[in-house]
């Protein structure tokens, strides 16, 4: 038994040691070709040659930096808001203080609020890295997300991002107006329509031909927009509809957005359980983990936003149960993304692991759709 454990441990490091062999001999030839090519050159044209090497260095180094450096990630980011604080839902109006006359004032939404913070998160905080020069290039012309480096963080960005633009519909499909009888907010929707922007854009495409406006620039637009409603709802100049139609609906396609997930999730590890070796493992995970961090903010926020109606149902037991499922999967951090088979003794399945949780959560928003049902 123990020479059959070793021989499988002597084959792994045989494994690593000839494809780390094969890849040096492939990354490195062109250089070693190209050495001697240089060295007969003149300096009029090894000075250009070597400006060009130090703006690649410049540009890569910036790169790097950019993927490995999360500013301001915080699982607990939510705690800034001070939800529990908050007595008044969304869009009503704050009691005066006594003896005041001062102009009404209504309560500013928390989901909008956390929607534009997210965004701010994505765009402002840290470099948008899904439309960078550098990751639409590739690692040597292979995309970036087909490698086990530097794409974690632009898939937990993406992740954000999905979360944000659901939200974003909600909010200009039902939360921002009363259905029926009122029409669009128009922050609301010129935030929808930028945040639904291609993640991809640099300032130059091939389809169509021609400068463009990155990404960052649409969603930074949103981010204004949605600040801008949550001024005129402050103002009592905009509608927040808190009712527990709005809510049970908003709850159903969160809900499903996740159970999208959870399948995308399962696929990956059924089919293409490689363990460690697995490159697109990382991605998956990572897309996952920033929807549940996006959402875990969101959730907490729509609770007090729709305080009343949590309170008339009597959903604050459950949904503390869904924010402590929320917590529970953002403590998954591990260094290097696993995914191995479920009954694996070695290598563990870390995309498994991310969709048991998934579900978990998933299971208690649709307890609470089915009490707002009823």
């Amino acid at each position: 038994m123990l020479d059959r454990i070793a021989g499988f441990f002597r084959l792994i490091g045989q494994t690593i040691g000839r494809q780390v062999r094969l890849f040096s001999a492939w990354a490195f030839w062109p250089f070693l070709a190209a050495h001697g090519w240089y060295q007969r050159r003149s300096w009029m044209i090894r000075l250009p040659i070597i400006a060009f090497v130090a703006l690649f260095v410049v540009l890569y180094g910036y790169f790097f930096w950019q993927t490995q450096v999360w500013s301001n990630f915080n699982t607990a980011f939510v705690e800034q808001y001070r939800l529990s604080e908050r007595k008044v839902p969304a869009g009503q109006q704050l009691p005066a203080a006594e003896g005041a006359a001062t102009a009404k004032t209504c309560q500013r939404s928390a989901i909008v609020d956390v929607t534009a913070d997210l965004t701010d998160f994505n765009v402002n905080q840290n470099a948008w890295i899904s439309s960078m020069l550098l990751y639409k290039a590739g690692f040597f012309g292979i995309d970036w997300d087909h490698t086990p480096f530097l794409d974690n963080k632009a898939s937990f960005q993406r992740g954000i991002n999905q979360a944000v633009r659901r939200t974003s519909a909600e909010l200009v499909d039902t939360l921002g107006r009363v259905r029926g009888t009122s029409g669009i907010n128009n922050d609301l929707q010129r935030a929808r329509g930028n945040l639904q922007f291609d993640e991809h854009s640099w300032y130059f495409g091939l389809n169509p031909f021609g400068p463009k406006t990155p990404t960052p620039s649409f969603y930074r637009t949103a981010i204004g927009d949605l600040r801008k409603f949550n001024t005129d709802l402050a103002a009592c100049n905009a509608i927040f509809d808190g009712r527990a139609d709005n809510l049970m609906q908003f709850i159903d396609r969160i809900a499903n957005d996740l159970g999208s997930t959870s399948d995308m999730l399962a696929e990956r590890s059924e089919h293409h359980n490689r363990g460690w070796f697995d490159t697109r493992a990382d991605d998956r995970f990572w897309f996952a983990y920033g929807q549940l961090y996006a959402y875990h903010a969101i959730l907490s926020a729509a609770q007090a936003d729709f305080s009343q109606v949590v309170q008339e149902r009597n959903l604050g037991a459950i949904w503390g149960g869904t924010t402590r499922q929320f917590q529970a999967a953002l403590r998954i951090q591990p260094a290097i993304i696993s995914n191995g088979r479920e009954d694996g003794w070695i290598m563990p399945s870390h995309l498994a692991t991310m969709g048991f949780y998934i579900l978990r959560v998933r299971s208690n928003l649709v307890e609470i759709r089915s009490i707002l049902d009823r």
